[in-house]
């Protein structure tokens, strides 16, 4: 359960978020000053905080310049009832991750809230290098003793303490975003920030502000000024994934970045030094890409000095039985369950494939087995109806549970015909989400990640549902 600390002077603000946040599944520490703010956040150790401006005492601005002296990496959202945003800019300097303006929407803010939590999480759980380092879910490894893998680990370990610029090249579900976070928490910086942006989820015409920011007027719609990831990340690091498939438009902005360590806010009138670390990750062809004229020479050359590269699974099936190990753990921990064992005969078909997705693959594939097959062993034929997509015997055969059952006959035998089916498919889908949201301690965000859900999806289901 994620643990929030809100602060604000205004008692029934206070006490609506609270329960909105509550409802959310996060656990959260309330007070209504900076000072107390400082205590709670000894006392408690969040994973993220929520701060207004003005309260009496020390404010919010104080109380987070403090904050961020003792833990840079805690994300802090602060929250402002004032237009000018002038406190906010501020704040932003200062190392806040982002802030709000009141009156807000409340979609507006859990979004927010999520990004901040999954910041926060990226910066703080510890990459290993072995599963069995792993002891109480926080951390996350990579996972591999073949050779392939042990050049990995050799270029992290040399190129982990310098400000070198690093590009990390492979195939889509490789471990990319894992080796950029081990990079960064074994460098001089992993007391700083860390944020990751991906190139391709964010439109074009918002990934020059998200990256660069803007000034107030730049365009339609800029009210004020907004400082982006780069600023926002001083003296840390920042993981541009997804780097060739960056618009031309941008990568002249990068450029500069990478040359002269400066950036230009949209609509600036100058140049903004700044002191940040860049990883980068492509899956693509950079250099067919250099060729076709979809992504420029000078940068492709800046970009390309320091590059790793990471193994597809189709090079290193020798770790497939490590592997199967390790997330058959996680699984278990996730769902509250015994690990499943698995037969010599499914390691061996596991080896036969040629996984064109990667551990990624890997994993999901044992989870689908996992959560739907429950059997003691994952035998050959369990793989082999997951890679063809067919259901488990043991899910195609077991009979709903009593209870279930007897619904269902009811509601065929008084249903009207027309809408039965919908009917039973909702009674199985609030029984679906609400063990989900059991499993994960009513966590949405947690239980829209188990069940391949989008947030909003899953939060119109619940309400759909009543849950």
């Amino acid at each position: 359960m994620d643990k929030i600390l809100l602060v604000d002077d205004d008692d029934r603000l206070r006490d609506s978020f609270y329960n909105i946040l509550s409802m959310e599944g996060h656990e959260v520490i309330t007070g209504a000053s900076g000072e107390a703010a400082l205590r709670l956040a000894e006392e408690h150790a969040p994973d993220a905080v929520i701060m207004d401006v003005r309260m009496p005492g020390m404010d919010g601005l104080a109380a987070l310049r403090l904050l961020h002296e003792r833990e840079p990496r805690l994300p802090v959202i602060i929250m402002t009832a004032y237009s000018t945003t002038e406190s906010a800019i501020e704040a932003t300097k200062c190392g806040a991750f982002d802030y709000i303006l009141k009156p807000f929407e409340i979609p507006d803010v859990l979004a927010l809230v999520d990004k901040a939590l999954e910041a926060g999480r990226l910066m703080r759980a510890r990459v290993v290098f072995s599963p069995e380092e792993e002891d109480d879910g926080e951390e996350e490894a990579i996972v591999g003793a073949s050779r392939a893998m042990h050049q990995v680990y050799k270029a992290i370990g040399r190129v982990a303490p310098t400000d070198a610029l690093v590009l990390l090249r492979g195939e889509s579900g490789t471990g990319k975003e894992l080796v950029a976070r081990a990079l960064y928490q074994h460098s001089d910086r992993s007391k700083q920030p860390f944020l990751a942006v991906n190139c391709v989820a964010i439109p074009e015409t918002l990934l020059e502000s998200e990256l660069f920011g803007f000034e107030r007027g730049a365009f339609t719609g800029a009210l004020n000024r907004r400082i982006g990831k780069i600023e926002q990340a001083a003296g840390g690091t920042v993981f541009l994934d997804e780097i060739g498939d960056m618009p031309m438009s941008i990568q002249a902005k990068l450029l500069r970045l990478l040359q002269e360590n400066q950036i230009e806010r949209l609509g600036g009138a100058g140049p903004i030094p700044v002191d940040v670390r860049i990883i980068a990750a492509t899956n693509r062809d950079l250099e067919a890409a250099v060729a076709d004229g979809r992504f420029r020479r000078d940068l492709y050359y800046r970009l390309n000095v320091v590059a790793l590269h990471l193994p597809p699974l189709r090079e290193r099936k020798e770790d497939i039985p490590l592997l199967v190990r390790h997330f058959s753990r996680r699984i278990a921990r996730e769902v509250g369950h015994a690990p499943a064992g698995i037969e010599d005969a499914a390691l061996a078909r596991l080896a036969a494939h040629s996984w064109p997705g990667n551990v990624r693959e890997l994993e999901n594939l044992l989870r689908k087995i996992f959560i739907l097959g429950r059997s003691a062993a994952i035998k050959a034929e369990d793989i082999e109806r997951a890679l063809s997509g067919a259901a488990p015997e043991a899910e195609q055969a077991a009979p709903p549970p009593e209870g279930l059952r007897e619904q269902i006959r009811r509601a065929l035998r008084d249903g009207d015909g027309g809408n039965v089916f919908d009917e039973l498919m909702d009674k199985m889908g609030a029984l679906i989400i609400g063990e989900a949201l059991d499993l994960c301690a009513g966590n949405r965000s947690r239980t829209a990640r188990m069940l391949g859900l989008s947030r909003p999806t899953l939060l119109a289901r619940i309400e759909k549902y009543r849950l």
